[in-house]
This record gives structure tokens, sequence and C-alpha cells, in this order.
């Protein structure tokens, strides 16, 4: 029986402990600015799925496209779902389309990193419940910190994928988007 060498889809990410939440992601190597650091990968739901789902305030790796699906990155993801949040990140998640014209999402760094740096992206949600951005505290440390994780006032927001009146955060639109936040 041959053995293939089984490669990862996210090289230059290694997961280990955060000291801002959990699990991290961190370089492996130094990169430059707008390195590719790995797409985000694992189920999709379309909105009416992702409306039916019950979450029970479990922690998500959940991020909704502008075509309205939904990519569950605890099922089948891998080191990108990892990315913690930070008001400075570092990094960001752009959608594009792949070779076979479907929508995916890419990770990449917005600056230089150093090998061994935690990369972060901001999450900018945005509470459709009306809950206080006490709800989505923040502790990423960084001077300029908002104190929670929700999309500063002044960022034009767009609705995704949660049904009316569920306790569900959503992203902020823009050339970048933004992780959806149903739990933890």
């Amino acid at each position: 029986m041959k053995h293939r060498k089984q490669t990862s889809s996210t090289p230059f990410i290694r997961v280990g402990p955060s000291g801002v939440h959990g699990l991290g992601a961190f370089a492996t190597r130094d990169l430059p600015a707008e390195a590719f650091l790995g797409l985000y990968e694992g189920r999709r739901y379309s909105k009416q799925e992702i409306a039916t789902k019950v979450w029970d305030d479990q922690l998500t790796y959940l991020f909704t496209l502008t075509n309205q699906e939904t990519i569950d990155g605890a099922k089948g993801g891998n080191a990108t779902r990892h990315l913690n949040h930070s008001c400075e990140p570092n990094c960001e998640a752009v959608e594009e389309y792949d070779d076979a014209g479907e929508l995916v999402l890419k990770f990449q760094t917005l600056e230089p990193v150093d090998a061994g740096e935690e990369l972060f992206i901001d999450y900018s949600l945005t509470a459709d419940d009306g809950s206080p951005p006490s709800k989505y505290p923040c502790h990423c440390g960084s001077p300029n910190c908002r104190g929670t994780m929700l999309a500063p006032a002044d960022t034009t927001v767009e609705k995704d994928a949660a049904s009316p009146g569920d306790p569900q955060a959503h992203a902020a639109s823009g050339n970048a988007v933004q992780p959806v936040h149903m739990g933890k």
C-alpha cells in the first residue's frame, strides 16, 4: 500500500494556546503583507438551513458570505477557524471566486507578520437582537481596543443569515467579510 504525504491546507498557521481566547492561530514563519494564509473550510449551509439550527449558546466557527451561504469551520474546517478577534488586526478575510466559480473565503495578512506572532482579524460583529456591546466583550488588549467585538458604530451593516429574534450577531459589510457569532 502506498502512503501519500498529507500536506496542510494552512502551512503558514500553527494552532496553539492564545493569550486572548482559547486556541489561536500563529504564523509559522515571517510573512509579508498580503500573504495568503488559507481558505476558510467547512460545511456550507444555505440561509434557510442556518435559520433552522439551534446553537444553544455554543462555541461556533461560522462565516456568512455575501451569497448568504454560511461556512461552519467546526465541521471539516482547518486552522483558519482559530484566528481570534483583535480591534487592531494583522489579517483579513476576503471573498473571491475560485476557478470553478464557487465563492470562497480566503485569509491574508494586512501587514508583515513575524514567525510566532498570533494572527488576528476584526470580527466587527453586529447584534441583531439589540444586545449591548458588553455581551460581546473583547479581550485583545490592543491600545485602541473598543472593548467589544461588535463593529464600530459608524460601520455600514449588511444583514445575513439569522432569523428574526434570534440572539445572533452578524457581519459588517465591506471588502472583507467577518464571522457570524452565535455562541460563546
